[in-house]
Formats: structure tokens, C-alpha cells, sequence
């Protein structure tokens, strides 16, 4: 083997492991900000009317194309519209995916007013204080609840029928706390009766430190979990096995 080709093999093995986990990765987006309900009824009526009725019905009804908004709640408005997902993008997607929202902070205040003043029944917007938020029993939650479909450290995952349970580090606090409380898709909702305020905050707390975890021992290698990172180590020591073969080699 030459010197020119046996450089070249270690170097499609130790790249291949960097371009795999580059796939694995999502891009952080930052949330928006909780909403309130402080909005402008009439505003939000005009935005609807032209945003999201062609859909949901002149009044939230619902039609074939769309559910009934009645009751529904601020957090549920405040998630889907915030987080992008609506309005929904044409084309026979299987779920409704992030995206960069398609309206201002004030005009979601706006369309979540509107929405509430049809039926104020529904979840809130959860209101949070994570200052005395315990981290620890959030992590227990999370490995007991979410982990299994958003995977341990929050990168999302596979799920039945092509569908995916997304990544959950471009969340805001807020949109967190409104995805646990309303059960956006087919996750389920964790009210009150399940998880209770201080619940709440902690695992909050927890998927918000995944944003920037404590990488003790050495590098995160993009957080992307056990496998990809026993799986770039498993193939960086057999880099190393080759470097040396080459070098055993070239000096007989």
C-alpha cells in the first residue's frame, strides 16, 4: 500500500463517523417568547379570516380540511403558530413540522385573543418560574415520559406510521410547557391531574439544559447520544489501528 492511498483510507474512516453525526444534528432555532392573551379581537378576527379560516371555518367550526379550534385554548394556538407548524404547508405532508412562524409576536396575541373569545375553555398559557425548578426530578420525568420517543438527550425520533417525534432544542421554555400540556400530534397531553405546576417547571428545567449540557470528561461530540458516540469511537481507535499498521509497515 502507498503512502498516498493508506492516508486516504484513514481518512474516509475517521470522516465518515463526522458526516454521519452532521446528518443527526438539527440547527437550534430560538423560540418565541410566551404569548398572552392581551391580543386585539378584531385584529386577530381580520388575520384569521384571511390566514386560517379556509381551514378552520369562518368561526373556528372546523371543516373537512381542518378541526374546530372551539376550546382548544391559548396554549394550543399560542404552540401551533408560534412554533411555525401552522399555518400547515400544502402538499399532503404526514405531520405538520417547525418551521419559522408565519406571524409576529403581537399579531399571535392577536389570533390567540380572537380564538378565545369564541370559547375561553382550554389550556392557558402555561405561566413559569424555573428559578426553583428541580432539574433532577425534571430529568426522572423525562426519561420516564419523553425519553422513549425524544430520545435521552432531546434529538427526537422515529415514530409509527413515517411519522417523527421532533428534536427538542429550538423549543422555548414556553413551547415546551404548551406541547406538555396540550399533546400537540399524537403525543399525549399531561394536564394538572398528571403533571402538576412544579412537575411542569422541572422538566422544563431539564429540557432546557440539554441546550447546553455539562460536558464533563470531554467533548459532547454534538450530543447526539450513545450510539453515534460509541460509534465515531469505535471507528476513531480503528483509525488509530491503521496509522499504525501503516507505520509498522513502512519502516520494514
Amino acid at each position: 500500500m502507498t503512502r498516498r492511498s493508506a492516508a486516504l483510507l484513514v481518512l474516509l474512516v475517521l470522516g465518515g463517523p463526522f458526516s454521519v453525526l452532521v446528518t443527526m444534528l438539527h440547527p437550534a432555532a430560538a423560540g418565541q417568547p410566551a404569548g398572552t392573551a392581551d391580543g386585539d379581537v378584531e385584529q386577530g378576527r381580520a388575520l384569521f379570516t384571511t390566514g386560517c379560516s379556509s381551514c378552520h371555518g369562518l368561526r373556528a367550526e372546523g371543516t373537512r380540511r381542518g378541526p374546530s379550534l372551539l376550546g382548544v385554548g391559548a396554549a394550543s394556538v399560542d404552540f401551533w403558530v408560534s412554533t411555525g407548524r401552522m399555518p400547515l404547508k400544502t402538499g399532503g405532508a404526514r405531520q405538520a413540522v417547525r418551521k419559522p412562524p408565519a406571524y409576529q409576536r403581537d399579531d399571535i396575541d392577536d389570533l390567540i385573543a380572537y380564538v378565545t373569545s369564541l370559547d375561553p375553555d382550554g389550556p392557558p398559557i402555561p405561566e413559569l418560574d424555573l428559578a426553583r425548578a428541580d432539574l433532577a426530578e425534571g430529568g426522572e420525568l423525562f426519561r420516564a415520559n419523553c425519553a422513549a420517543c425524544h430520545g435521552a438527550v432531546g434529538i427526537g425520533g422515529a415514530l409509527a406510521s413515517g411519522r417523527l417525534a421532533p428534536p427538542l432544542r429550538p423549543a422555548s421554555a414556553a413551547q415546551v410547557a404548551e406541547a406538555v400540556r396540550i399533546g400537540p400530534g399524537t403525543m399525549p397531553n399531561f394536564g394538572p391531574d398528571t403533571f402538576s405546576q412544579d412537575q411542569l417547571e422541572a422538566v422544563v428545567t431539564y429540557v432546557e439544559s440539554l441546550d447546553h449540557p455539562d460536558d464533563r470528561g470531554g467533548s459532547g461530540l454534538g450530543h447526539a447520544g450513545p450510539i453515534p458516540e460509541g460509534f465515531v469511537g469505535w471507528l476513531a481507535g480503528l483509525g488509530a489501528l491503521l496509522l499504525a499498521c501503516y507505520w509498522i509497515g513502512d519502516r520494514e
